[in-house]
């Protein structure tokens, strides 16, 4: 294998395209025979779980549990709900018939012809807002009934024209949560507390800094009265939409009829919020933290945080060292990293050690150790960590490997997340004029987070996205955004600036 790199193109040379061959030389994931939708292998899929298990402990720590509601939602539930309807209709897909029916042709073929038109269509859910509404409208007679704080782990659809692998597909994994209230300031509350703790997830665990903030207007959830995101800058300079959390005051409580007798006697409507993260989060951690040899995972998300590689030249000592690999597995396996015991894997499989350690490398494994006959010998281990070069080796022996290895893991999630800060804030620029604006988003220039005083319109913030592909990513809720200037399109007075950038 050239020293070069592993994946061609470069990210420098081709980024989108290096990204696609980043997820087929890893493993994680490819096309599906259904337009739009993908096949999440093993390895993406281990990384899935990984997100789902840790974010499931943070929603129960803060007071939520886990249900499931139907897949098909009946076409009058979005009715209801006009702009959330409109919002997701184009994205919707509907299902009429409920049978198909074997009918010969002229050339001796079968077709399957849907028959059993349905009454009502069903659509495929976009979200789940307004099914977990009429659920909720059953659940809640009293304000003794409240809050209801419900998480879902499901697939939804949204029918995407321009699909890519994790980041834009017709189907696609998430969780959504659903909660209701008493009072507005209990759900606005609730929205704030399931944005810290994105924020906080992305960071801890996938050593991604983030920006807090909330959407404008234009960019809100359809139908919420308030949307919170986490913002991510990946290695092109382009923006992610990593997690939102939505306030939706009692809008989908009137269209769902969620009333309750409250404390003083009197009907009244409940306060909801909706909040939700995806598999677009494997997308974004491959694009954050990948380099030209593959993907780099850090060590709370990987699927195996360490592999061992037994080193065999000759037949004779191949059974002596697996047994000395698998015993030092069974050491490393004892210990516990942020709470979760080691995830180790001994490669056993008869093939080229050269081979074996560039599909690691490849798929991001965060530390690989490599032990052959000399190793057991001198009580050494070959050391390699994925964020240093493929060539980079130490060895250590093997006590104080077994004595440090949490440390060494600690160290590669902090580099991580150190390396990922550096490049946001280097390619994170405040600019007062248009044309400082329109020089930093030229053709032919990297981009990055322009950091503008705002106070336009929508419709000024719509022709800036229709004529720059440009958007306000976020209005920051930290204090370091906060000052006075003017606006650079408008020239009005403007409290705080936004952040603009190109996005997936």
């Amino acid at each position: 294998m050239s020293q070069a790199s592993a994946i061609s193109p470069t990210r420098e040379k081709d980024f989108p395209e290096w990204y696609q061959q980043v997820v087929r030389a890893a493993d994680l994931a490819e096309n599906s025979e259904v337009r739009g939708c993908m096949v999440i292998k093993p390895w993406g899929y281990g990384l899935w779980e990984n997100i789902q298990k840790q974010l499931d402990v943070k929603f129960k720590e803060t007071g939520h549990v886990n249900a499931y509601f139907p897949l098909l939602i009946p076409l009058s539930y979005l009715e209801k709900e006009a702009e959330h309807a409109e919002g997701f209709a184009t994205e919707c897909a509907v299902v009429t018939h409920h049978r198909l029916e074997a009918q010969k042709q002229p050339d001796g073929s079968t077709k399957l012809i849907p028959t059993g038109k349905l009454e009502e269509p069903f659509v495929i859910r976009p979200t789940s807002e307004t099914i977990i509404g009429a659920a909720f409208a059953r659940w809640v007679q009293s304000y003794r009934d409240l809050p209801l704080l419900i998480n879902q782990w499901a697939n939804v659809m949204r029918w995407e024209m321009r699909p890519r692998l994790f980041l834009r597909t017709a189907e696609f994994l998430w969780q959504e949560g659903h909660t209701a209230h008493e009072t507005a300031e209990e759900a606005i509350s609730e929205t704030e507390l399931m944005h810290k703790v994105y924020a906080d997830f992305l960071r801890n665990h996938l050593a991604i800094p983030v920006i807090p903030g909330v959407k404008t207007e234009n960019e809100r959830f359809p139908g919420a009265v308030n949307t919170y995101t986490v913002e991510a800058m990946v290695q092109d300079r382009k923006a992610i939409q990593a997690g939102t959390s939505h306030y939706l005051g009692q809008n989908f409580a009137k269209a769902a009829g969620i009333q309750f007798l409250g404390r003083d006697n009197t009907r009244q409507f409940a306060h909801t919020t909706s909040w939700g993260m995806s598999t677009r989060l494997i997308g974004t951690l491959i694009m954050a933290h990948g380099d030209d040899d593959g993907v780099i995972l850090p060590p709370r998300m990987s699927p195996h945080q360490i592999v061992i590689l037994p080193v065999t030249p000759k037949q004779e000592t191949r059974q002596e060292v697996i047994e000395a690999c698998d015993a030092l597995a069974k050491t490393l396996r004892t210990q516990t990293f942020h709470g979760e015991a080691l995830r180790v894997h001994v490669d056993k499989r008869d093939l080229q050690g050269g081979v074996k350690n560039w599909e690691w490398i490849k798929k991001g494994v965060p530390l690989r150790l490599e032990m052959g006959p000399r190793d057991i010998t001198s009580r050494t281990v070959a050391v390699c960590r994925r964020d240093q070069g493929p060539k980079a080796k130490e060895f250590i022996p093997k006590e104080d490997l077994i004595r440090d290895i949490t440390e060494r893991l600690q160290d590669i999630q902090d580099s991580l997340l150190k390396r990922a800060t550096e490049m946001r804030d280097a390619n994170m620029k405040k600019m007062d004029t248009m044309e400082e604006f329109q020089a930093f988003f030229a053709e032919g220039t990297p981009g990055g987070f322009a950091l503008m005083h705002w106070a336009g319109s929508n419709e000024e913030e719509d022709k800036i996205a229709k004529d720059m592909k440009i958007t306000i990513r976020c209005i920051p809720l930290s204090d370091e955004f906060a000052e006075e200037g003017m606006c650079f399109l408008t020239g009005k007075p403007s409290q705080k600036r936004v952040v603009f950038a190109r996005s997936y």
